[in-house]
């Protein structure tokens, strides 16, 4: 949420958006990230604020509320010039939020990539108000921990520090491995990635490498692989050419390795003032007095004033026709024996949903468990599979051939199902696809309780297409959130292991191979989010189905959160950092070339797809840290960075042999609820490696 709401755009609010937040009326949204949304609100009095609210499933986690609670409370203590104070908030609310006062410009970040680094008397006036900013938090007893250039905004009368104390209160729920670290690479701290230690002089070290970066337009410690950037922070020297030559002293105590070695922040604002006064003296008239600091940093500031135009007027909504039916659909589905009239023999379809009758229909003989667990839970709460088939097991069990008498419809390689192939979908006919149609729903209305308020899954009707063996399910959700996309994959892959059990154990004769998912929404047309073959899908083979998933020496392996978390601490082992470095460029310079098919709207480098490893099971995982495609982009992208981080394996053991320990790997998207497993494998031969 760090650039959020810098530009002065408004962007329209989305399906679920709330009208109104505490005393705020909302006209709109001003970006997202991984802690939630900000949306643009305005005050009784016309006042332009930002409305921070907390993602739904952080909320429901009472250690999250109390830690996000305190931290609250601390920075409303923490006042200065530089800084964006909060408003408002209500920690206790169903969504915690909290309201800071919206300010106009560009992100530092934003300003060197479009216009190039700051120079001249605001480089020096930068400097100083930084520091001043972040004396002001340490004075009030809080740490920053994620300064860096996003969390800068270049107002018209000069920068301000965003997010203290809050961006990151998330950041211990990501990771629960020892040792692993939180935060960006390039702005951590030589002693955070050590010990993982957090406090005044990490923010410091981040201040110098900041500096240095608006003065050079580079990172100070350079770009690349986490790793790769991690060992130079942690041993090398940093970049300083361009730094002028009164600050670079400055700086270069800010970066140094040891914390007791840096200046506070306030020591450095001082300094920084002093230098930022004999910059005015050589500029202005001897005689010029400047009673406050503040005045100095103005008569210096040359960030021109950004273009920000009017808000939307806040306007009432008109409410939804449908969302009545919302609530009737879930109580529906929830009930022991599911069913909607549209599935029925001899019924026409209404619309796309229709109304239950529980005791006209027979309850189902399917041995499928009314509230599976996620596969993922046992082993990492924050890792939430997509069900998808990994790289290894990829094709059908014996068992599984053998039991399926009918050809399937579809074959592979054809193309993949379109909003036009689900309206040519029918309600259920016969027995078999009665039973299917009843198990589906029976089990996503299982899934709505087990999700309960935090995410509004409205699973809708379940049709048939025949000729291309495709089941069908259509839902709707309550917003169009990142965290969203948890209650889609577990619907997901709960609809794939039902499908299994109902398809190929009780109706081996049905035709049908393949799952289609279909969001439904009053604010656009259709779409597919999901279409795969349940046949071969690994990721929600039943527990009989012992041969998939099964890596290439015989025993099951999947990657979870605490492999992930090793991961994430930064490598020391030269061949490690070089495999990842060369590895992640290639998977960068792909990802950046599939933009069209991605639906990205900017070039993603290594602040967003990284890689490390996990020593104790010989894994390479990469990660994406963007958290904007939907499954389907998540699923193609999933595809090229398994095959290009298999490759990379094997080249590296082509030339080292049996001392290259690792042959698996894995592929990761974070979400609004951890990290989702998207592709996993065991490279034996390059010729195991996904295309």
């Amino acid at each position: 949420m760090s650039e959020s709401g810098s530009s002065g755009r408004v962007q329209p609010a989305q399906a679920g958006d709330p009208s109104r937040i505490g005393p705020y009326r909302i006209v709109g949204r001003l970006g997202a990230g991984g802690m939630g949304t900000v949306h643009a609100g305005v005050a009784s009095d016309g006042t332009r604020v930002a409305v921070k609210v907390i993602h739904p499933s952080q909320a429901q986690e009472p250690e999250f509320r109390a830690r996000f609670r305190r931290e609250v409370d601390m920075s409303s203590r923490v006042t200065g010039p530089y800084l964006i104070p909060l408003l408002a908030s209500d920690a206790s609310a169903a969504t915690p939020w909290l309201a800071t006062e919206y300010v106009a410009g560009p992100t530092l970040n934003q300003q060197v990539l479009t216009h190039g680094r700051v120079t001249g008397p605001s480089l020096y006036a930068f400097a100083a108000a930084t520091a001043q900013a972040l004396a002001a938090v340490h004075a009030a007893g809080v740490v920053h921990r994620d300064v860096k250039p996003q969390n800068v905004i270049l107002t018209s009368s000069g920068p301000r520090v965003l997010d203290f104390g809050i961006a990151h209160a998330d950041d211990d729920t990501r990771v629960t491995s020892p040792g692993a670290t939180t935060g960006t690479p390039g702005w951590i701290s030589p002693e955070q990635y050590r010990t993982g230690a957090t406090g005044p002089e990490g923010d410091m070290f981040a201040w110098g490498a900041l500096v240095a970066y608006a003065a050079t337009g580079r990172p100070p410690f350079g770009t690349g692989a986490p790793d790769a950037v991690a060992f130079r922070v942690m041993s090398g020297e940093p970049d300083l050419d361009g730094l002028p030559r009164p600050l670079r002293e400055i700086v270069l105590r800010a970066l140094a390795k040891e914390p007791g070695d840096r200046p506070t922040a306030a020591d450095a604002g001082e300094e920084c003032y002093e230098l930022l006064a004999a910059q005015l003296i050589q500029a202005m008239h001897a005689d010029t007095l400047f009673t406050r600091a503040e005045d100095m940093i103005t008569a210096v500031w040359d960030i021109p004033p950004v273009d920000d135009p009017a808000w939307p007027r806040p306007v009432r909504r008109a409410r939804r026709p449908w969302a009545g039916m919302v609530v009737v659909a879930a109580a529906v589905i929830g009930g022991l024996a599911g069913g909607v009239v549209a599935l029925m023999p001899g019924k026409q379809e209404s619309g796309r949903h229709g109304t239950s009758n529980a005791s006209s229909v027979p309850a189902s003989s399917s041995a499928v468990p009314s509230a599976p667990a996620s596969s993922a839970s046992a082993s990492s709460s924050a890792a939430v599979p997509l069900p998808r088939s990994s790289a290894t097991g990829a094709g059908a069990s014996a068992s599984t051939a053998a039991s399926t008498s009918a050809e399937p419809k579809r074959a592979r390689g054809e193309r993949p199902a379109s909003v036009e192939n689900w309206a040519e979908a029918r309600p259920a006919r016969g027995r078999g696809e009665h039973d299917v149609a009843r198990a589906v729903l029976r089990d996503q209305g299982a899934l709505v309780r087990q999700l309960g308020d935090g995410i509004d899954l409205d699973p809708g009707a379940v049709t048939f297409h025949s000729p291309r063996g495709e089941v069908y399910l259509s839902y709707r959700l309550s917003s169009d959130e990142p965290g969203t996309m948890y209650a889609e994959t577990e619907a997901a892959g709960l609809m794939c292991r039902t499908l299994r059990e109902v398809v190929l154990r009780l109706h081996p004769e049905l035709p049908y191979r393949a799952f289609v998912m279909v969001k439904e929404s009053t604010d656009h047309d259709p779409q597919v989010t999901w279409d795969d073959d349940f046949l071969t899908d690994a990721r929600c083979a039943s527990d009989d189905d012992v041969d998939l998933g099964t890596v290439a020496a015989g025993t099951v392996w999947e990657p979870d959160g605490r492999g992930l978390g090793q991961a994430m601490v930064p490598s020391s082992d030269s061949a490690e950092i070089d495999v990842a470095d060369r590895a992640t460029r290639k998977i960068i310079e792909r990802t950046n070339a599939m933009r069209a098919q991605l639906g990205t709207d900017r070039a993603l480098g290594n602040a967003e797809l990284k890689m490390g490893f996990d020593p104790a099971h010989s894994a390479l995982y990469v990660w994406s840290d963007y958290g904007s495609w939907n499954q389907r982009q998540a699923a193609a992208w999933a595809d090229m960075a398994a095959g290009e981080t298999c490759r990379a394996l094997m080249r590296q053991r082509a030339g080292a042999g049996d001392a290259w320990p690792y042959s698996r790997y894995a592929v990761a998207e974070r979400g609004g609820s951890g990290y989702l497993m998207l592709r996993w494998g065991t490279a034996a031969t390059l010729a195991d490696c996904p295309v």
